[in-house]
């Protein structure tokens, strides 16, 4: 059993990757940037925060074994797979891609001028060399009645896109001012501020691209600052 642990993560302290027509924060280890002390949080191994400038965005590149979850907070971005699949993505719409036993894919900006600014996240499959898969759902009239929304589940949460890793949950919210809500209990946790400030009990503010990592720590309370707030929450497993 782990001993019950909190690492705070700041932002600035995230590795980046600037080329141009992106600018990317990673919270994990991820491309040319390494560290074997910070590999993953459980079953969550990459937590990239993207800004694609307008009129670009990744060619097509191959993925296998790994659920990764998209989740837009301002703009459009279009995918494009192997598999026939194509969605436009906004804010509130959730998107899975299991990349299985492989599969191909592109990320694009929808918009010829405008950035696009996205979250990707990726966890283990409990399954290797499943059939490559591809699911979005909106989830924005969820997230409008407040609390906090299950986004993606492998343990069959109606009103979320399904993964095939039966410990792990992506949470969501769109707090109100000072609205408070209880991180859920689980091995691993990670807590993810897209935007705004939160206080997560017993440890204080987090700002804007910070991130706490809970480990067997229970439930703790998290609160919304003055101008609320957009976070995301995986509760996983162990590797």
């Amino acid at each position: 059993m782990n001993l019950p642990h909190i690492d705070i993560r700041r932002s600035a302290d995230r590795f980046h990757t600037e080329a141009g027509w992106l600018d990317s924060k990673h919270s994990f280890s991820f491309g040319r940037h390494y560290s074997p002390d910070n590999t993953n949080h459980g079953q969550l191994l990459v937590l990239n925060d993207d800004r694609v400038a307008g009129g670009t965005g990744f060619d097509t590149h191959p993925h296998r074994d790994m659920e990764i979850i998209t989740w837009v907070l301002d703009g459009e971005l279009e995918h494009k797979d192997s598999e026939g699949n194509r969605g436009l993505i906004y804010p509130g719409l959730a998107q899975r891609m299991s990349a299985g036993r492989g599969i191909w894919h592109s990320e694009k900006n929808w918009s010829a001028s405008d950035e696009v600014h996205f979250i990707q996240m990726w966890v283990t499959p409990d399954t290797e060399s499943i059939d490559p898969g591809y699911q979005q759902l909106d989830i924005n009239d969820q997230l409008a009645g407040g609390g906090l929304v299950p986004i993606a589940s492998g343990q069959g949460h109606d009103a979320a896109i399904s993964i095939q890793q039966k410990d792990a949950v992506l949470w969501g919210a769109r707090l109100q001012a000072a609205e408070r809500i209880a991180v859920p209990e689980a091995p691993f946790g990670h807590v993810f501020v897209a935007r705004g400030v939160v206080d997560l009990e017993a440890n204080g503010r987090l700002d804007t691209g910070d991130a706490a990592r809970l480990t067997s720590t229970g439930a703790l309370d998290l609160v919304a600052g003055d101008d609320g707030a957009e976070i995301l929450i995986w509760t996983t497993g162990g590797m």
